[in-house]
């Protein structure tokens, strides 16, 4: 359980903590002054790429738990 914890929280932070621009749009980016833009496109693209992953965990976790209710249910008769 401590192990599933961990590489949740993990992988959590991983995505918070990345720069995910591509080439070109870091260097057309990093010409500008504020670099307020930036930051903004850097969380744009973070945020579009968690959303996948939370509709698959939450489909993963929805089937995980129509099976597991299935065979509680078996045990328990």
């Amino acid at each position: 359980m401590k192990r599933k914890i961990f590489f949740i929280l993990f992988s959590l932070f991983t995505f918070v903590a990345t720069n995910a621009q591509c080439a070109m749009c870091r260097a057309v980016l990093e010409s500008e002054e504020g670099q307020s833009t930036a930051k903004g496109v850097n969380d744009g693209i973070v945020y579009l790429m968690v959303i996948p992953y939370v509709l698959i965990a939450g489909i993963g976790l929805a089937i995980y738990m129509k099976f597991s209710k299935k065979e509680k249910v078996k045990a328990d008769s």
